[in-house]
């Protein structure tokens, strides 16, 4: 308890030295309901993970990113910001040596210890849980929110919905092929209902074979992956699990899969594990492999 005191009080003294540029003068609830004071045009954003400093480069403020987290590789110049760490061990002595009027985080991702540390600093945490596609989309307007970028946001998630209405009016008449998500082959961990990538495949023009499953990330085994019998088997490309149908064909069982006896793999990016908006080049990037003849 009392190291615990001293390092509050060292970290305290620490913010008060480098106090941040901009002072709090309105209100904003963020996606955990908490009350969050705000400076009007934040000029100093820590982003506690990759998809939030995708999202405010996307709303035209990359230029106020002053810390990002280990990992952080989209847009390519983001790449150059001071890293703070990772998503679940982020240093607190590092944020706020970054001097930061705004620090973005994730209800699923980032500790709560972290978020109530820089809050009790004085430091405005503004946390976004997004659920579903719908989620991200709600999600990128409420950071603009914060940004003081209401406008830009808004504009923003028009362009991405007329992006997804397009690709909607290419395949909603076309059959919508039954898509297994591997994760990881063993244990086998998918996406399930809540997670948003199953969205992402419904409008695509297909369909999860996982989707009746509640949880995000559930682990089945490889009968349930059998019995289901997808048509395609979707692995995501330079993830940190870096599966390859080579992969599968070596482990025992999955060549007993029809997608994966007849090559039926999509290769994805990354982007389509990230909720910001370049989920929804990982969108159209699906639907083009699942229906070509429609682009």
């Amino acid at each position: 308890m009392l190291s615990t005191f001293k390092r509050v009080a060292a970290l305290t003294g620490l913010y008060v030295l480098a106090s941040a540029p901009a002072m709090a003068s309105r209100e904003l609830r963020d996606e955990l309901g908490r009350l969050v004071a705000l400076p009007d045009e934040p000029q100093r954003v820590v982003c506690l993970a990759p998809s939030l400093t995708e999202t405010v480069y996307a709303l035209g403020l990359g230029g106020a990113v002053v810390g990002v987290t280990t990992f952080t590789d989209y847009p390519p110049e983001a790449r150059e910001k001071p890293s703070v760490g990772g998503l679940t061990d982020a240093s607190l002595e590092k944020i706020i040596s970054l001097h930061p009027d705004l620090v973005l985080a994730m209800a699923e991702l980032n500790r709560q210890e972290t978020v109530e540390e820089l809050q009790h600093l004085g430091i405005p945490v503004f946390v976004v849980d997004p659920q579903g596609l719908q989620g991200i989309v709600a999600s990128i307007q409420h950071v603009g929110d914060a940004l003081g970028r209401s406008t830009a946001a808004r504009g923003l998630l028009k362009r991405l919905e007329q992006r997804r209405q397009a690709i909607f009016t290419r395949v909603e008449k076309l059959a919508r092929p039954k898509i297994l998500v591997v994760i990881w082959y063993d244990p086998v961990i998918t996406a399930g209902n809540k997670s948003f990538i199953t969205d992402v495949i419904s409008a695509a023009g297909a369909q999860s074979v996982t989707a009746d499953i509640p949880q995000a990330w559930p682990q089945i085994s490889l009968e349930e992956v059998l019995r289901r019998s997808p048509d395609w088997v979707l692995l995501v490309r330079g993830g940190h699990a870096g599966i390859t149908l080579e992969d599968l064909k070596a482990r025992p069982g999955w060549a007993q899969l029809e997608a994966v006896s007849n090559n039926h793999v999509i290769d994805m990016e990354e982007q389509i594990f990230r909720p910001s908006p370049v989920v929804f080049d990982a969108l159209e990037q699906l639907a083009k492999k699942l229906h070509p003849e429609a682009f």
